[in-house]
């Protein structure tokens, strides 16, 4: 009954903000249409007003007034700028973003454009404001469409990335507002705290002048001017879905490893061991555990292991191999390129290029692939993206998913979802979905379809889990003489071009997980007469928001579209979450080798089973930081 009641004054709270925000906007409108008889001079002292009411720390601050003319400025300066005004679907999210919510926007409802409200609001308090974008691409992108609509307010804006130089990036940060990829943020945070640590002691009447005077010894010896307002894009994939993922300043390693030698006779040995009998494999924890006779045969085989070049227990080299064989995979969670593992994003399929595991397992895999293993990199500074993004005192963001983690996004970062309804009604078509007994028979059929629709002359965009899929299914078409482009972190075309393409007539194609690609897939009118953009779901994710990133692709602000998913006993997701349905699948009657029956409530149940097993790993991270700041809190007491 409590939780129920909860739950019940959140919906309250919720539908009586949306009759605030709907009045809200009616007054913006009322308001912009008296602002476009301003001249820009006149814009400029209502935005220099609002900026004085901040610094002067006044109530109104974020009141229904300030936020009303803020987004009445934004607005007209749209129009002067860019050629065009901001819908009301746009504004809904602005307003929630500016108080510090997640806007949940469809696809193609305009993100990039709503982002401008928020950022210039927070921007009047003068402290910096960082809008994170999926990649440097796209930061870049964003910032050089809204720059002239942030100049015309007299608002300074600047992008950063990784190959900047630092007298250019520290520039970049002293702007009103500062669009980077998320990662480099983090970086560039962790590159400052090592600064810092550099820095001899100084008095406190030094630190307090330095602040009188606009701490400009501290600004030119780091680069951030400190975290204060972060606007996230694609919020669910960088608070969620890559919540564990390590912010890592590594030292460059020398050559290669001076233990390269216990790695290969950890992988001779590893080949020896037999799952069942040796060790145990948990892939759903990613966990190797040795059995008695598994730990009996790894202590046996110590006396002929290369004991001196050690770096670690040999029992460790050994599970790490043992991990490397069974639980990693050449173009799923790693490439081979130009003889270096380069690992890539589950979340985005693309590759990180300077990223390394930890604990000898980047050089197990090197062994198991029988390239040069190198040197491990020596950690410097480290920070989990979930620790790094709850620094800043102000978080918001906006994705097309974060419904059904409404939970997760309060309980670790304090956040609220606000649900932005469609500027059309969607005329996404969604069929039954179709499931296999094997990934053959599967991929067969869809390849069929893909051709099908291609000679109609309708766009197909199909969604593959990995990138060795993705070439799986290029192999397909290969033989059915059907063209297509393929994106799979492998390419170096760019990738939003190929995307953009993607809605051509007859355009085919092939994409690991599109979480985060932030390109738009517009369609011509005669692409819209064929049916529109079709997505096929090829496989399933461990979450189903990550599905309906994919499908949301198709049918967007009111366009026909349509998706399809697909579904074999050999999934990734079954065979590690869900061995009963597989069972299930199998013994099923087919008709060449699909299976009739409904599955979509049990794949339901496997995506649940799934997603609490990955939310719990996600809330261990975010107990043991917090056990850590009260450690860290009592020793900085008894200290002083």
């Amino acid at each position: 009954m409590i939780g129920f009641a909860t739950k019940s004054r959140q919906v309250r709270r919720a539908a009586s903000s949306a009759r605030s925000d709907r009045a809200l906007v009616a007054a913006i409108r009322r308001l912009e249409a008296e602002l476009a008889k301003s001249s820009q001079q006149e814009l400029r002292d209502r935005a220099d007003d609002l900026r004085a009411r901040r610094f002067l720390r006044n109530p109104d601050w974020l009141s229904a007034e300030v936020l009303a003319e803020a987004c009445g400025l934004v607005c007209v300066a749209a129009r002067q700028t860019l050629g065009h005004g901001l819908y009301d679907v746009q504004l809904l999210p602005g307003l929630a973003m500016a108080r510090g919510s997640v806007a949940e926007m469809a696809t193609g409802e305009g993100k990039t454009f709503t982002a401008a409200i928020p950022a210039f609001i927070h921007s009047l308090a003068g402290r910096g404001v960082h809008v994170n974008t999926s990649n440097e691409y796209l930061s870049q992108r964003d910032c050089e469409q809204l720059q002239p609509l942030f100049e015309f307010l007299d608002t300074s804006c600047a992008d950063i990335s990784s190959q900047q130089d630092p007298a250019d990036k520290a520039a970049a940060y002293r702007c009103d507002i500062t669009y980077g990829a998320g990662a480099e943020f983090g970086f560039d945070y962790l590159r400052d705290q090592l600064t810092l640590r550099q820095k001899p002691e100084t008095r406190l009447s030094e630190d307090l002048l330095g602040l009188l005077r606009g701490r400009e010894k501290l600004l030119h010896s780091t680069l951030q001017r400190g975290l204060a307002v972060a606007i996230v894009d694609e919020i669910d994939n960088v608070l969620i879905d890559d919540a564990g993922s390590p912010l890592l300043l590594s030292g460059q390693p020398d050559g290669l490893a001076t233990d390269a030698e216990a790695h290969l006779a950890a992988l001779n040995l590893a080949n020896e061991l037999l799952e069942g009998n040796d060790f145990h494999v948990d892939s759903g924890m990613g966990s190797i555990n040795l059995t008695d006779a598994g730990k009996t045969r790894v202590w046996e085989a110590t006396d002929s292991a290369p004991l001196k070049c050690l770096l670690r227990p040999w029992n460790l080299y050994v599970e790490q191999a043992i991990r490397a064989r069974t639980l990693f995979r050449r173009d799923v969670q790693y490439v081979v390129r130009d003889e270096e593992v380069v690992i890539v994003d589950q979340s985005t399929g693309r590759l990180f290029e300077d990223r390394t595991w930890r604990d000898g397992l980047h050089q197990a895999i090197e062994a198991r692939e029988n390239v040069p293993i190198t040197g491990e990199k020596q950690g410097l500074a480290r920070i989990t993206k979930q620790r790094f993004f709850r620094l800043y005192p102000i978080l918001c963001g906006m994705t097309g998913t974060a419904t059904g983690s409404e939970h997760e996004f309060s309980e670790f970062y304090r956040l609220t979802v606000s649900s932005i309804p469609l500027r059309k009604p969607s005329q996404r078509k969604i069929p039954p979905e179709r499931v296999f007994i094997s990934a053959d028979a599967k991929w067969s059929v869809i390849a069929w379809q893909i051709k099908q629709l291609h000679d109609a002359g309708q766009p197909v965009l199909a969604g593959t889990r990995s990138i060795a899929k993705s070439e799986a299914l290029a192999e397909r078409l290969d033989e059915l003489s059907v063209p297509y482009e393929i994106l799979n972190g492998k390419q170096d075309a760019d990738e939003a071009e190929i995307i953009s393409r993607a809605g051509e007539v007859g355009a085919v194609t092939i994409s690991t997980n599109i979480a985060g690609r932030g390109t738009d897939i517009h369609l011509a009118p005669e692409r819209l007469e064929r049916g529109g953009l079709c997505v096929l779901a090829t496989e399933h994710h461990d979450a189903n928001r990550i599905d309906r990133q994919l499908i949301g692709r198709a049918a967007r602000q009111g366009e026909p579209g349509s998706a399809a998913f697909f579904l074999s006993a050999d999934d990734d997701l079954l065979t590690h979450h869900g061995e009963w349905l597989s069972r299930t699948i199998v013994k099923s009657k087919t008709n060449k080798g699909e299976v009739s029956a409904d599955m979509s409530s049990s794949v339901r149940k496997v995506q649940l089973q799934a997603e609490r097993a990955q939310f719990l790993q996600r809330r261990a991270l975010f107990l043991d930081d917090a056990r850590r700041d009260v450690v860290m809190s009592r020793i900085s007491g008894e200290a002083s």
